[in-house]
Order: C-alpha cells, then structure tokens, then sequence
C-alpha cells in the first residue's frame, strides 16, 4: 500500500489546500495520471501521481489545508508494495539452520456461490486477482457487459485482461443498441451538481478523457438561466472558482517570502549585451508569410530556444546551488515567468527546451500561458525548472534584471525588440535590436561563465534557421 502525499510544487511552498479529487477509491492509476487539484498560495494546479496501482481510502477531504508531504490517500500499488510510495517493505530474515521439510499444501475447497459482489483476493498460482468494484469501474469505462464475459479467472472470475480484451473488441463486436459507456465524474463534481440541481448528461467535460469536472459543473449552473439560487458553497468550492480573487494575498505573501529570502541569501551579479535582431526577424518575418496563421511565431519562441540552447553550452548556469554546492541540471527546463491577471506572476516549465524544435516550442509556450492564467497546470508543470527566463519585451519594457529564483542560479531576461541606430561594417543605420539580461548566483559562477553565456545568446540567434 502506497501513499499519495501533499507533494513540493515550489521552494516557496510550505503547505497546500486540497481542493477536489479526480479520481474515486477503487478507480485504476497510472503514473502520471492527475489524481487530484491542489491549491497553493499561487495557483491551481493538478497533481499527478507517481505510481501506477488502485486509487485507495482518501485520507484528506476537501477544502483541507495540509503541510507538504503530508499523506492524502492510500494507492494500492500494482506491485504490491508497502509504506510510502515506491518503496518496498524489507524482507524479513529467515531464522537460519537446515531447511524444513516442504510441507504439501492442502487442496482448498471449491469455492462456494456467491450472491453478493465478489472482492479482490489472493489466488494461489495466479498472484492477485482484480474483482469487485474495479472489475465493474472498468467493464462501465469500456462499455462491456460483464453478464456476457466468461471470466478466466480461479473459479469463473472475470479479470482485467477478459476486461481489455472485450473492450479492445466491442467496436466490432457492439450492436448499435449496446449502451455507450457513461462520462466520468469526479467525486466533487457530483456532489456540486447535486447542490446546484445540474443535470450531469448535460454537462461537457474537461478534464482527461472528458471526465466532469466540479469547474464544469459550475460554469454550467452559471449558463442556466433563471436557475434558483444555490445553497452556500464550501470553501473549496469557492476558491476553484475563484482562484485569482481569492489567491492575490495570500500569491503576493509568497513572492515576498521567496524574494526576501533570495536577496538575502543569494549573492547576484548582472550583466547585460545588446544584440542585433536583424537577421533572425527577416528569417521570422520570411517564415511567417509562408506559413498559416495558427503556425507562425513570435520573437519569444527564438529568444527562449537561444536561452536554452545556450544553457547546454554554458551548463554551469543550469542548475542548482545546494548544500553549499553546485549541481548541474539533469536537462534544459526552463521555468518561463507569467503574469497572472488576477496580480502576481507564476513560472510554469518547458522541459527539454533546447530539444524542442521552435515551432514546437512556441505551441508548449503558448499552451502553458493559457493554462497558468486558468488554474490548469499540472504538479510536474510547475517544479524542476533548470533555468527562469522572463520576457517583458510584450509589455513595453526594453531591459528587465531579475531576481534569481532559488535553489537555481541564474535568471535570464528579455526587452522588448526595438529599433535603434545601429553601425555595421562601419555604416550607420536603423536596425531592431533587444537587451539580454543575466541575473547569476556569484556563489555558482563568476562575470566570466555569464559573459560566455550571453555570447552564446548572441551567436545562437545570427544562426536562427539552426536554432
């Protein structure tokens, strides 16, 4: 037996409020599968889990405040491990001597009828056998009709793969009579629907494979018209549709916890270089009038890619300063700074930055953007940046100097592209340039590692059809 616990999804976080399951006990998990929605003191965000197994007993309701690492529910894992997740009980030592005679195991009884819904039970030779409310969650999921299977189990049992394998034939197999199969419903959902009067087969889902999620729900009452008045709402309620009002004070009490901490304890120095854009915005202008709308780029998809190639150039800026040393970043994510309308800002990740191709960067960009202003990352979405960067060049600010988020070691910063005089090859003309800002941990690196990595900055960008 596993435990899912409140997980770290920050340096600045202490604690977390449990704002809605995902899943109902009994319901199969897979690793990386979102279980649950957390709240922290700057957003929404759905937590995954990290192991693959049947989602247990809830230990923590909703709409409660719990400190990190704090157990949330019991996971019966797959490999029917015990204690916290992943990790295996030890084998008890054997008293040594010379071994027993092997006994003869006696023959069990033929297993009796049952009328009632049978349980998940040990079966000798055939490890464990899945029954009961998982073997019906998946046969509903699938649309298979459990009355009609010939289980392959001990003593009739139908088990998970007679399951799949129904499953995977029943398109073929279904008559045009044969019930579709029902859309999920999150636990908070249905009872949401219940207090507002929302009838669930009308409502649209949004969450993974369509499942109702409690937000749906709600922005399904709001488009009733008319709809009477619904009961006083729970705390958590209100702050999953409220995130940004409710949020701001306690968003802004964190960032001032962690910048606090980190101009005390981080010793920065900055530099900055001016590069001409010249070049690399032909190249984007020429690209973008050959391509459709939906496909073309913004100068941040070239600034972001040259920062994280650059960061696998120069690695001794991607990483972390811990325990009084460096260590170097297992890849190029990087944590992009995004204002929040509500006030304050987040730093969802793009991982393996420099090994997206920039059309591909650009549609993670613009995805994470839109899903940070609207409570929808994900736990792994907003930890183990390698490397911040943050672009202002949007909002009209032309140099910006960060304030490095720790444990990591350097924050990158873009202007806004401007045109500027500009000589080349000693004539003097009118060309766009923008301002490369570098914020670094003078514990981690010194001016000479942050001049390299700006020059690497400059040379990636002349080169944009590499990039």
């Amino acid at each position: 037996m596993g435990e899912f616990t409140m997980p770290s999804l920050g340096a600045d976080m202490d604690e977390g409020t449990l704002v809605e399951w995902l899943v109902e006990p009994g319901a199969p998990i897979r690793r990386g599968d979102p279980v649950a929605v957390v709240e922290t003191a700057k957003s929404t965000i759905e937590v995954e889990c990290f192991e693959s197994g049947t989602m247990g007993r809830p230990l923590v309701e909703p709409g409660t405040t719990v400190p990190v690492g704090t157990p949330l529910a019991l996971i019966e894992t797959a490999a029917g491990t015990h204690g916290k997740a992943g990790r295996a009980r030890k084998p008890r030592k054997e008293p040594q001597g010379p071994p027993a005679p092997e006994r003869t195991r006696p023959a069990e009884p033929a297993e009796p009828v049952r009328t009632r819904e049978p349980v998940a039970s040990e079966a000798p030779g055939h490890g464990h056998v899945e029954a009961g409310p998982l073997i019906r969650h998946l046969a509903e999921e699938g649309g298979v009709d459990l009355a009609a299977l010939r289980g392959s189990g001990p003593g009739g049992r139908v088990t998970r793969a007679d399951i799949e394998r129904a499953a995977a034939a029943a398109p073929t197999a279904r008559t045009p009579t044969a019930r579709a199969p029902r859309a999920r419903v999150t636990p908070l959902a249905r009872r949401r629907a219940a207090e507002l009067g929302v009838d669930l087969s009308s409502v649209a889902g949004t969450g993974k494979d369509a499942a109702i999620r409690a937000e749906d729900v709600s922005r399904a009452a709001a488009g009733h018209a008319g709809a009477p008045s619904p009961p006083p709402r729970t705390t958590a309620a209100v702050r999953a549709s409220r995130p940004s009002e409710d949020q701001a004070p306690a968003m802004r009490r964190a960032i001032a916890r962690l910048m606090s901490r980190a101009n005390r304890d981080v010793p920065h120095y900055y530099l900055s270089t001016t590069v001409d854009m010249a070049v690399p915005m032909d190249w984007l202008h020429d690209r973008n009038r050959r391509s459709p709308m939906s496909e073309r780029l913004l100068p941040a998809a070239l600034l972001l890619k040259a920062a994280a190639l650059a960061s696998h150039e120069v690695p001794e800026l991607n990483g972390f300063w811990t325990d009084d040393r460096f260590t170097a970043g297992e890849g190029v994510h990087l944590g992009v700074a995004v204002s929040l309308r509500g006030g304050g800002l987040i730093a969802p990740v793009l991982r393996g930055a420099d090994t997206l191709e920039v059309p591909a960067l650009m549609s993670a960009l613009k995805d994470l953007v839109s899903r940070a202003r609207t409570g929808r990352l994900r736990g792994s979405e907003v930890s183990g940046a390698t490397l911040t960067v943050t672009n202002l060049g949007d909002q009209g600010v032309e140099t910006v100097f960060g304030v490095v988020h720790p444990p990591q070691v350097a924050l990158v910063g873009f202007g806004r592209v401007v045109d500027r005089p500009w000589a080349v090859d000693g004539l003097l003309g009118v060309r766009p340039v923008v301002t490369v800002t570098l914020s670094a941990d003078h514990r981690a690196t010194d001016g000479a590692v942050g001049a390299r990595y700006l020059t690497a900055v400059d040379r990636l960008l002349q080169n944009p059809e590499k990039l």
